[in-house]
């Protein structure tokens, strides 16, 4: 452990713990909670003595998620429920562009990642320069900019958008500023998905998400021939090959919300492993296939390097005002704008019809 303390497993431990053992043990060994559960204990009491809270995604394991997330959920709905929040100190379970997301919405905040190198493919797959010279290419065109992006990028932006609200983003921007084409940045799957889902035109970039790109149309079709009664759940950043042959799409609150609701016999979720197994944790009653990407990014993020970032305030990440302001903007015209009445989903008989973009 950090500074050569071992936390030991003892009877307060496991009292102050066992709430938490009773909903992960399905998918934590007893071997391994027996060295989570001391370091979840005090990672939870440094959080009371700091005046912090935790961030976990929807990609974290089960131990982070369930043990020490004080807010979880998808990266938007993290970090406005930490500018809701009082606490002094955010600590990111996830991703650089979500710490960067948190502090736009939380400039008095500190907020640490635990861990610098805990990237993205999709946001590293553009830059600020690359929008500014979109916009010099398609003047007078609303740029609509995925969440899953760097704060430079999001500066440069009209207004954001989630995998749950990308539709309605789009629509509505293509209402306000009059047009029938709208650019929609940087994932390419996600953008040729929403094409398929409205009449406006899509510009789209050739960013991936290296996790959900590995899935296949040949993957899915196997999946049901073997286990023909699991209903398969679909992250629209999977190709669109692979939405059209899916039970289900939507983003991580839409698959979640469809197996607590529905209460499936059996399930498979097209998206990063772990998500599956923190949904396991309150569906007890849907057995899960897991046809396994992991994020070797999120994977970065560790109980261990959390209680290190809490107890050394280590590592703070900071955003430029200038480029804070802006960025800001564009996340907050799509915080304002009204929420879907139920976590939105990808009409799957319109995602089977083509419907081109313009890919820059």
């Amino acid at each position: 452990m950090a500074d050569g303390t071992q936390f030991a497993f003892t009877p307060e431990v496991e009292a102050a713990t066992h709430t938490l053992w009773n909903k992960v043990q399905k998918h934590v060994t007893p071997m391994e909670w027996r060295l989570q559960a001391p370091l979840i204990a005090e990672i939870n009491r440094l959080k009371r003595e700091k005046n912090a809270v935790i961030l976990a995604h929807n990609y974290m394991t089960p131990e982070i998620f369930h043990g020490v997330g004080d807010y979880v959920g998808d990266s938007l709905g993290l970090a406005k429920e930490a500018a809701k929040s009082d606490a002094a100190v955010i600590v990111q379970a996830g991703v650089h562009f979500m710490a960067e997301t948190s502090k736009i919405l939380s400039p008095e905040k500190k907020v640490l990642i635990p861990d610098l190198l805990a990237g993205c493919s999709l946001a590293s797959s553009i830059t600020g320069a690359d929008v500014r010279l979109i916009k010099q290419r398609y003047p007078g065109l609303p740029v609509v900019t995925y969440v899953n992006t760097t704060a430079d990028v999001k500066a440069e932006t009209d207004i954001c958008c989630t995998s749950a609200n990308a539709v309605q983003v789009v629509e509505h921007v293509a209402r306000e500023w009059g047009v029938d084409r709208v650019i929609l940045i940087p994932d390419e799957f996600l953008a040729r998905n929403v094409a398929r889902q409205t009449n406006v035109g899509i510009i789209a970039w050739q960013g991936r998400c290296e996790v959900h790109e590995r899935f296949t149309a040949a993957d899915i079709l196997e999946l049901r021939e073997a286990y023909p009664e699991a209903q398969i759940l679909a992250h629209p950043e999977c190709p669109a090959e692979v939405l059209e042959v899916s039970d289900f799409a939507g983003s991580t609150a839409a698959m979640s919300d469809f197996v607590l609701n529905r209460k499936p016999k059996q399930v498979v979720l097209i998206t990063e492993c772990s998500m599956a197994d923190n949904v396991a944790c309150d569906a007890t009653e849907t057995e899960f296939v897991r046809p396994c990407n992991l994020c070797p990014h999120m994977k970065r993020i560790s109980l261990q390097n959390i209680y290190e970032a809490l107890l050394h305030d280590r590592y703070e990440v900071t955003v430029d005002p200038a480029i804070a302001d802006r960025a800001r903007l564009a996340v907050q015209r799509m915080v304002d704008m009204p929420p879907p009445a139920v976590p939105a989903r990808y009409d799957l008989v319109k995602a089977r019809h083509h419907v081109d973009v313009e890919l820059i």
